[in-house]
């Protein structure tokens, strides 16, 4: 039986996507995407006992190179069903006071006044085991009016748009520049029955200018959320709400700023460990 070295890598989704490319040039063979890290697999009978001796060091290059500051764990484990590894490992999550995400090999009991929503994640961010996910659907929970039109900025799995129109949003969009979330996406839509109330695209947000909607929401980065900010207030209809997260808490000065600039205050916030989501209603 073949041996694996397990090396972890606490990671966000950019530092995910430019860790893929020079952990495979380091021999790794599988990968497997968390909320929060990148999971690569490597194995150990195809390396020289000095290549295996000086791994701690060219790994650590490589997040030198890169500017990750995640420290690496490593593991050996023994060659099994990676595929089925992976399913056991997500469960279903209650969020909020209404919210259950599960995937499809999971049940959950019938008859619940729950909101269950089918999430099946593959290579996108979004499956409500990360804390900035959960928060956008707590503020959703809170905030959302019956009716509205929903603009889901960066949907990834679809979650957040599917969530919206199972709380009565009138129709949601889910947008996503990604090709792999816009698939995966449209498959959760389909699972959960919205094909009709919500639609993916792979449009980016600049290519809705001129249009609006009473809801946009925007699970970002710190950074993208700051460059778009004004793009993504345009798109939000007079006292309709936007709701943001991806960022630190540490990073609340800053949005209190880039907000104040567009005249704007923060209507709502929510903090689970160092991650915020807050919402702004445009006056």
């Amino acid at each position: 039986m073949k041996t694996y070295l397990e090396i972890t890598i606490p990671a966000d989704e950019s530092e995910r996507e430019l860790l893929i490319a020079p952990m495979a040039d380091l021999g790794c063979k599988g990968f497997l995407e968390t909320d929060s890290s990148l999971i690569s697999y490597l194995e150990i009978g195809r390396l020289t006992s000095g290549q295996l001796a000086s791994l701690p060091d060219r790994l650590n290059s490589i997040l030198n190179a890169l500017a990750i500051t995640g420290k690496p764990s490593m593991r050996e484990i023994p060659e099994e069903n990676w595929n089925r590894r992976w399913e056991e490992s997500i469960e279903s999550i209650e969020i909020g006071e209404r919210f259950v995400i599960k995937p499809s090999w999971r049940s959950y009991p019938e008859g619940t006044e729950k909101l269950v929503l089918e999430i099946d994640p593959k290579m996108s961010f979004g499956t409500g085991h990360h804390e900035t996910t959960r928060l956008c659907l707590r503020l959703l929970e809170r905030w959302l009016k019956s009716g509205s039109r929903v603009l889901d900025v960066g949907t990834g799995t679809g979650i957040l748009a599917i969530a919206a129109v199972k709380l009565g949003a009138a129709a949601a969009v889910g947008i996503d520049v990604d090709d792999w979330s816009v698939s995966n996406a449209l498959e959760n839509v389909k699972a959960n029955g919205l094909a009709g109330s919500v639609r993916i695209s792979g449009a980016s947000f600049q290519d809705f200018d001129g249009e609006q909607f009473d809801c946009v929401l925007a699970n970002l980065s710190l950074d993208t959320i700051s460059e778009g900010l004004h793009s993504l207030v345009g798109l939000t209809i007079q006292n309709g709400l936007l709701i943001l997260s991806g960022f630190l808490c540490s990073d609340a000065t800053t949005i209190e700023k880039r907000l104040a600039a567009l005249g704007l205050a923060i209507a709502d916030r929510l903090d689970e460990g160092d991650w915020m989501a807050v919402v702004v209603r445009r006056k």
